[in-house]
């Protein structure tokens, strides 16, 4: 039997004596909770206003660092603050894939797209990496070029300046498109904010590149520049371990250990059979085999499959859905089971 469903009528035994039975509802009454599809659905919007406030905030504050780079480039020249300053737009511009992903996240869920669209966050993660790396390559072809037809740079002062402020409007942006990330979950906003931190590095090449000018090292804007492009690179890597990861649907196995340590605990269950989880844009999934006494009947052991399933939605807070099936253990083993065990096995579920 299954519970697929999120929303709960919460008038459960828990199949024990009836002294605990009654314990039980006395203190689910007063327990103030509540797990009903409107709650969900609010959590999950919540989130999404999260993941978009961080956005334009985030997309605002790169924007006046960028515009104000340009000012200092139209009067100096320098063309390593210039390939910052670009860098810097196009860093601005990610927030416009996930803003998309964001709001994508935000319909319900059709007959076609039955986990609804959350998903659209991990093709947002791919084109922020392609940013990235084209980030990478363009900084590496930069500091190549400068290497090969060295160039003077006037205005040292301005210069440095701007790859000041260009560093710490970009790891501003960074700490706090990161820290939304992880707290609403979202993969791809995390890789935006590792992506605003290796513009940061770009802008202390610049200030570096300004040192060297200033006691006349020319050739230590395009060595420090072939620096910065090996820590894109490095970040670039994180980036899509992370973001590649959630596309084949990795999850933290805490969360697994977590889970089956909550459906455990749960009155009735024998055993945790199996304990499967995907990420659907910044919410949790879950799927979840028990094992339960053979006497008991339909009701009773669908009433453990609804308290395991309320009990792991309080433990694992970005959890939006379970789905839990209990079936029989003891006198008669697996056998109820045989029938299916071939597609099981077949699928990678045995």
């Amino acid at each position: 039997m299954s519970q697929p469903s999120p929303t709960h009528d919460h008038g459960h035994g828990h199949g024990g004596t009836r002294r605990s039975r009654l314990w039980a509802q006395l203190k689910h009454a007063v327990t103030p909770h509540s797990h009903d599809s409107t709650e969900i659905v609010d959590s999950t919007l919540e989130a999404s206003r999260q993941g978009m406030r961080a956005l334009w905030i985030s997309f605002a504050g790169l924007m006046i660092t960028a515009v104000f780079q340009v000012v200092i480039v139209s009067f100096t020249g320098s063309v390593a603050l210039l390939g910052d300053t670009l860098h810097n737009f196009a860093d601005a511009l990610t927030a416009v894939p996930l803003a998309v992903a964001f709001a994508l996240g935000r319909r319900a869920a059709t007959r076609r797209f039955t986990y609804g669209l959350g998903r659209a966050e991990d093709i947002a993660g791919l084109i922020i990496l392609v940013i990235m790396a084209a980030s990478a390559a363009y900084a590496g072809w930069e500091a190549l070029h400068r290497l090969i037809e060295p160039r003077e740079m006037s205005n040292i002062g301005w210069v440095a300046a701007a790859g000041l402020i260009g560093f710490a409007g970009n790891e501003i942006v960074a700490r706090y498109r990161i820290t939304v990330g992880r707290r609403i979950g979202s993969a791809a906003l995390v890789a935006d904010g590792l992506h605003a931190r290796t513009d940061g590095f770009t802008s202390l090449a610049v200030l570096l590149s300004a040192g060297g000018a200033w006691i006349g090292w020319q050739w230590a804007d395009p060595v420090v520049g072939l620096a910065i492009t090996a820590a894109i690179a490095s970040v670039l890597w994180g980036a899509a371990k992370e973001v590649f990861a959630r596309l084949l649907d990795a999850i933290d196995p805490q969360l697994i250990d977590q889970a089956e340590s909550t459906l455990s605990g749960t009155d009735g269950v024998r055993a945790v059979a199996a304990v499967r989880m995907r990420w659907v844009g910044h919410s949790l999934t879950a799927e979840a085999e028990l094992d339960v006494d053979h006497d008991l009947t339909l009701s009773q052991a669908h009433t453990i499959a609804h308290d395991a399933e309320h009990r792991l939605l309080h433990a694992l807070p970005r959890l939006s859905r379970a789905l839990i099936h209990a079936h029989p253990h003891g006198r008669h083993g697996d056998s109820e089971h045989d029938i299916l065990r071939h597609h099981r096995t077949t699928a990678g579920l045995g």
